[in-house]
This record gives structure tokens, sequence and C-alpha cells, in this order.
């Protein structure tokens, strides 16, 4: 009756996470470029009560095992880059990518990040920064005479100043890309870092080698499905009132053979 509990237990948990994770994307459903998440279980050890193969006392070959299972446990959580929708914006910094890629992201301590969100801005001096003021890696410095911003879908940056009518190019921006994009770390602020799963960054031109183009004045929306979510959550919310089912029916069973010495 012990092992029951401790199996209800661990689903209990399982649909608890389920529930957390699935609370997370709904809440960053509005947020520029977010991934949402998906869940793993795997299935906890097995007790053998009978193996499969042995002879019993008739001569007769049992041909299947007894096992009883041990619950469940949340084995990873794996991030779904698959391309959210493409809206427009008003701001010529915002850049979205159609494709594969991440955007290079330089942080104060000269470590670098990478992330789907093209929100850009300018800082006092001029430098593309996020919203939170990182650099956007390489880095350019846009003339405050500027009258106009272009950026092509293979990441050349161009301005055209007060100064003169023509374009003056100012550099290539380039994406990354990663062997198992799923491996990425996330440490919020719509920032992945690499780590041994991902593989190490290659740098792209956008557009090239299967790197996915850059949209001006664009900027990709979160790839949750709020239908998705809602469904899992309602399937979540069942599977977990099951296994309180179960360890009320356990206390019960116990309760029963508790009261046989009476």
């Amino acid at each position: 009756m012990d092992k029951t509990l401790r199996t209800a237990a661990s689903g209990l948990t399982a649909q608890q996470r389920f529930v957390e994770i699935i609370a997370n994307n709904l809440s960053n459903v509005n947020t520029t470029g977010f991934k949402k998440t998906r869940p793993e279980f795997h299935d906890l050890l097995y007790e053998t009560l009978k193996p499969a193969g042995g002879n019993r006392t008739d001569g007769v070959e049992p041909l299947n095992e007894v096992q009883i299972g041990s619950g469940t446990e949340l084995t990873a959580t794996t991030k779904q880059f698959s391309q959210g929708d493409i809206k427009e914006t008003a701001n010529p910094l915002d850049m979205a990518i159609n494709g594969e890629g991440f955007f290079i992201i330089r942080k104060p301590d000269n470590s670098y990040a990478y992330t789907r969100d093209g929100s850009f801005q300018l800082d006092r001096n001029g430098q593309i920064v996020t919203s939170q003021g990182y650099f956007l890696d390489p880095g350019f410095n846009i003339p405050a005479e500027t009258l106009a911003v272009n950026i092509t879908r293979d990441g050349v940056v161009s301005v055209r100043t007060d100064v003169t009518e023509e374009e003056q190019t100012l550099g290539q921006i380039e994406l990354a890309r990663f062997i198992n994009p799923a491996g990425l770390h996330a440490i919020g602020d719509n920032l992945f870092v690499e780590t041994p799963a991902s593989g190490k960054a290659n740098f792209e031109q956008p557009g090239i080698n299967n790197t996915g183009e850059l949209v001006q004045s664009h900027l990709e929306q979160s790839n949750v499905d709020v239908v998705e979510e809602m469904i899992n959550m309602i399937v979540a919310q069942r599977a977990y009132e099951l296994n309180s089912k179960a360890v009320s029916t356990a206390q019960d069973l116990l309760n029963t053979a508790v009261n046989l010495k009476r």
C-alpha cells in the first residue's frame, strides 16, 4: 500500500510540474521571440514479481513477466524553436528572423548570449542595444544626423544622413546557429547561452547555409498556441485529479486492512 502512495505521489508531482510549464508558456504568450517549452516524462524503475522464462512446478514456461511500475518523473524540458508569426512594427530597428538563427548579444562582462527577440533601439551613444541595454554584436554606431536606417534581408546595415543623400554602409549583421538549439540554456531577458548540449555557435550571414533572413521593421511573436496550452491544462488537471483519487483509494484500503484486526 505504501508503494501505491509513492507511485501516486510521483504522478501528482509530475502533473504539478506540467501545469507550471503550461503557466509559464501562457504567461509569455505576448513575449517577443518567446519559444514554448515542452515537458518530457519517463517511467520509473519496475519491480519484477515474476520473471519471464522461469519454469513452474508443472513444467510450463510463462511467456510474460509480472512487473509493477513505480510512477513517473519529469526528465527534461525542451524548447520548441518553431517559427512564430512575424508582425509589422513602425520601428526601423526592429528585426525578425525568418528561419533559423539567433541574434548575437554581447553582455557587460563581454560574454555572448543569443536571442530571437529583435526589438532593438539606440542608446545615447548611437549603438544598437536590446531593451535591457545589451549590445548587438557586431556593433554599429548610428550617426546622430541619420535620416533613415536600412537593413537588408542578408543583414547589411546602411544609413542615409542629412549630410549626403547617398547611403552609407555601416556593416554586416551576423546570426548564430547551433546544431542542437534545444540544448541552449535560457537565462531570462529573452536570452540563451550555449551549453555542451547545444554545441558551439556557428556565425553565418543571414540567408546563407540555411540561416534565416532578416525582416526589417517586423518582430517575431511568441510561438505559444493558446488553444493547445488550454487543452494541455485540462489534461494535466484531470490526471492530477485521478492521481489524487489513487491516493484516497490507497488510504481507504489501508484503513480497511487496519480495521480487520479490530
